[in-house]
């Protein structure tokens, strides 16, 4: 099963498009809705394709509680010692500045979408005409969600952390029972932030052929190289949470990218896709010019007619226009039909023993 290209809200997705570069708002707004938009100016201006909010309440995502397993206990956690709730509500864009940043996205020409969390927050977005859908990868398994956001017929990029071969089948399958093929599969590492070497980005192209869909990748590591390493891979999709400053502090301000290093992603990324190209040997158009500095049989010295060619006149060099270099051992000892110049190139018309057409 191929999976065909399609559009996000007029751009098109796809192997043979530039990568499709979505900018993770997620909490580093800080609580600012002037610091929200002021990251979708700065993401627009770095190029990115759309950026993407997340839309929920600490309330529809956990109970108010600050006990037992409410309470991050990994130490190597980024939010060590937090209430999932404390953590959530912090985190959580309000539902009433959607509907300006939705407008200010509309003015900088780039995409807005959300990532839902349960059927009321879907319900919300239609309201504001989200053009798409992403599910998290905590979320992957929610086969109620999935068929709530399939229902609405438009784009749905899931993102595959921790699920097993079993459950992307199943996700993939419950969009599908909706009618909703659109989908995109992001290999994801959830741990925040991820090392490059958890990345195991050789999953891109197998999750393509598996399940017959766009694919790609939602990054949390560090910098950018890994995000151009998956489109070397076949990544059309790449996502990266993005802050203004990240010495500014945040819930994820730690593995996300500040402007310029956005910029930088956008154009590495479409830099990286452009030199995919198809398979070649024998040089590209843009090489025919170069072939004249190849190697290739020049006459060294003065020659009268009837000399005979050896190492003493006769030289493998720069430029490109004699005989092969391969052709070297297979002139040495014929002899020349007429005087021949030091530094001409040598041809099978200047050679007494030319061979025959057919040899």
């Amino acid at each position: 099963m191929k999976s065909e290209p399609f559009e996000i809200a007029g751009r098109r997705v796809g192997p043979d498009e530039p990568p499709f570069v979505i900018a993770e708002l997620s909490g580093n707004h800080n609580r600012s809705l002037k610091r929200a938009l002021a990251i979708i100016d700065a993401s627009a201006d770095a190029g990115a394709d759309a950026v993407k909010l997340q839309t929920y309440t600490a309330d529809t995502m956990t109970l108010d509680l600050r006990e037992r397993e409410f309470v991050i206990d990994d130490p190597a956690s980024l939010w060590h010692g937090r209430s999932l709730y404390d953590l959530y509500d912090e985190a959580h864009t309000p539902w009433d500045w959607h509907a300006a940043l939705f407008e200010r996205a509309r003015e900088r020409g780039v995409i807005l979408f959300s990532t839902p969390f349960d059927d009321s927050a879907v319900a919300f977005l239609e309201t504001l005409r989200c053009p798409a859908y992403k599910i998290a990868s905590f979320e992957n398994t929610d086969t109620r969600l999935l068929r709530t956001v399939a229902r609405t017929g438009k784009p749905i990029i899931i993102s595959v952390g921790m699920a097993s071969l079993a459950e992307i089948d199943q996700a993939v399958a419950t969009c599908r029972s909706e009618g909703n093929d659109r989908i995109v599969l992001l290999k994801c590492t959830s741990t925040y932030p991820a090392e490059p070497a958890d990345s195991d980005l050789r999953t891109i192209p197998h999750l393509r052929d598996a399940f017959g869909v766009q694919v790609g990748l939602s990054d949390h590591t560090l910098g950018i190289g890994v995000a151009v390493a998956a489109v070397a891979l076949g990544a059309s999709v790449i996502e990266k949470h993005v802050t203004m400053r990240r010495a500014e502090g945040g819930v994820d301000a730690a593995f996300s990218l500040e402007p310029d290093e956005l910029r930088a992603l956008v154009e590495e990324t479409k830099r990286a896709h452009a030199s995919l190209g198809t398979v070649r040997y024998g040089g590209s158009a843009a090489e025919q010019g170069s072939k004249q500095f190849r190697r290739s049989l020049y006459v060294s010295a003065d020659l009268r007619a009837g000399d005979v060619l050896g190492p003493e006149n006769l030289r493998a060099i720069r430029p490109g226009y004699g005989l092969s270099v391969a052709e070297y051992d297979r002139v040495l000892g014929m002899a020349v039909r007429r005087d021949v110049p030091r530094g001409s190139a040598l041809d099978w018309g200047m050679l007494r023993a030319e061979p025959d057409a057919g040899e």
